[in-house]
C-alpha cells in the first residue's frame, strides 16, 4: 500500500445480505418463541406434580413404618426380645 490507501467502508448492502439477515432474524424469533412455550409447559407440569410428589413422600414414609413394624413382629415371632 502506498500513500493514502487504507481501509474503506462502502455503505451499500446487497439484496442477498438483507434477505439472509431477515431469514436469520425470523428463525431466531421462532426459536425463542418455541423455547418460551416449552418453558411454560414445564412450569405447568411442575405445578401439577407438586401434590403428587407430596403424596409419594407420605407413601414412602408409610412403607418405611410398615417395614419397621413387620421387622418387630418377625423378631417377636422368632422369640427375640
Amino acid at each position: 500500500m502506498t500513500g493514502g490507501e487504507g481501509w474503506r467502508l462502502e455503505r451499500h448492502v446487497t439484496l442477498g445480505v438483507v434477505i439472509a439477515m431477515t431469514v436469520q432474524a425470523a428463525a431466531a424469533l421462532l426459536w425463542f418463541g418455541s423455547a418460551g412455550e416449552r418453558i411454560v409447559q414445564l412450569e405447568r407440569r411442575a405445578d401439577t406434580q407438586g401434590p403428587v410428589l407430596e403424596r409419594l413422600a407420605r407413601l414412602e414414609e408409610t412403607a418405611r413404618r410398615n417395614q419397621a413394624t413387620l421387622t418387630r413382629i418377625e423378631a417377636r415371632l422368632d422369640g427375640e426380645p
